[in-house]
């Protein structure tokens, strides 16, 4: 359908929709948009089209799409005032570095769009990295990614991530040293790239002593020049006021902003799975070929005759496959065999080392990111398998060449992206 909209208002549009600007003038977040091209609001997502000059739109709206049209701009003003303050600043330092906290749904990725769009204007070389597991738009979910932009932006998810340090959950809960040494790491290889504006995007966790510890745990790692904290009223003043020696601003989240419930986020996270998983394949290799992370399979050695009579003699099974390291013994049982607790619990003290049990096919769906060998991420894919005996592992993905490391996670998945839980396994 066609859509007129008058300057001085703002269409918002919420996906699955695409529009087209056929006249007139408009911008989002401070891209301009250019006329006959088409734009892409994901399902899930709500896009605010600020309207400079009577604009004339082609609007595409699918299944529960909707749109409205709003007075003025849903840019709050501090935000403007906020990020004329931070560009200001630039001229007498650089590189610079901004951290944006706020709530889940508080319009955290949508200020460092527009940031990053007027950076851009400034004739800055800006990078920006995605730090939200759960909500990842710089990257698949599960991992941190960063970019260097070279033009300006309406949605981060339509940019292709430089690199990507791998968690393989979708919570920092858990893995908060990870994330914190996955976000230097990056911040570290983009400064290395020549960014000059540096913006690092953090997670939705905010509630509680332990999320506000991690919070300034980040800050403190990471050193950024000002801090930008997000709050619709005072819910991030317990992690904003532990915040020492680095400035801080606070601006309020947009009225605009669309609060999306559980099942949404979800639908995000597997359309931007789906995206990464585009064009798989299922690929097979030998592990002796490959490097393994997040699973001791590979880090052992078999057996020897002695050793594989006493497991076998008190387990009373031959199991599927063995592998021993220094300190743990891996055993992998056949989807059919069955052994008692008691008996595992007589190995591992006959043996004096740690079992970690697996069941054959218990591995299957496993989230997995590939990287070359020197650690750059490639992609991601799905384990669809592992031949112990043959020592072979199966992965479903896009991603051909360069393939050196398989990092193993535990969210599992199908091919479509569909999330199908999580899976704790290999975990070491």
């Amino acid at each position: 359908m066609k859509l007129e909209v008058d300057a001085g208002k703002t269409l918002l549009v919420d996906g699955p929709a695409s529009l087209m600007v056929l006249s007139g003038k408009a911008e989002v977040l401070g891209a301009p948009l250019k006329n006959e091209s088409r734009i892409v609001v994901r399902e899930g997502k709500r896009l605010p089209i600020e309207v400079k000059s009577k604009a004339l739109f082609e609007l595409s709206l699918g299944e529960n799409a909707k749109y409205e049209q709003v007075d003025g701009s849903t840019v709050p003003k501090t935000w403007q005032k906020v990020v004329d303050e931070i560009l200001s600043e630039i001229s007498s330092k650089r590189p610079y570095s901004v951290m944006v906290m706020g709530e889940v749904d508080s319009g955290k990725t949508t200020f460092c769009t527009f940031l990053a769009n007027k950076a851009l204007k400034e004739k800055l070389k800006v990078a920006v990295i995605d730090g939200d597991l759960g909500q990842s738009d710089v990257g698949p979910p599960s991992t941190i990614g960063y970019c260097i932009l070279k033009k300006p932006i309406k949605d981060l998810f339509d940019v292709n991530a430089k690199n990507a340090y791998f968690i393989g959950l979708t919570s920092p809960g858990r893995v908060m040293n990870e994330v914190i040494q996955g976000l230097s790491k990056l911040k570290d290889e983009a400064l290395r790239n020549g960014a000059e504006f540096l913006i690092i995007n953090t997670d939705g966790w905010v509630e509680g002593e332990e999320a506000a510890n991690y919070k300034l745990r980040l800050v403190n790692v990471l050193e950024p020049d000002v801090v930008v904290g997000i709050q619709q009223e005072y819910e991030l003043l317990h992690i904003l006021g532990g915040i020492g020696g680095t400035k801080v601003h606070i601006v309020e989240s947009p009225s605009a902003i669309r609060k999306r419930d559980r099942e949404k986020r979800k639908i995000l996270r597997e359309l931007s799975y789906k995206k990464y998983l585009k064009g798989g394949k299922v690929q097979s290799f030998l592990i002796s070929w490959l490097k393994l992370e997040g699973t001791l399979l590979g880090k052992g050695i078999f057996p020897h005759k002695e050793r594989m009579r006493e497991i076998e003699q008190i387990l009373g099974i031959h199991p599927w496959y063995c592998e021993e390291t220094s300190n743990t013994l891996l055993l992998v049982l056949g989807r059919s065999q069955r052994v008692s607790e008691e008996s595992l619990k007589r190995l591992e003290k006959s043996i004096g080392k740690r079992l970690k049990v697996i069941r054959e096919g218990e591995e299957n769906g496993l989230l997995v990111a590939i990287k070359d060998i020197n650690g750059m991420f490639l992609g991601i894919g799905i384990l669809e398998g592992i031949d112990y005996r043959r020592r072979a592992i199966k992965i479903y993905t896009p991603v051909v060449k360069g393939i050196h490391t398989i990092s193993i996670g535990q969210v599992k998945l199908d091919r479509e992206g569909k999330e199908l839980g999580i899976c704790a396994v290999f975990t070491e």
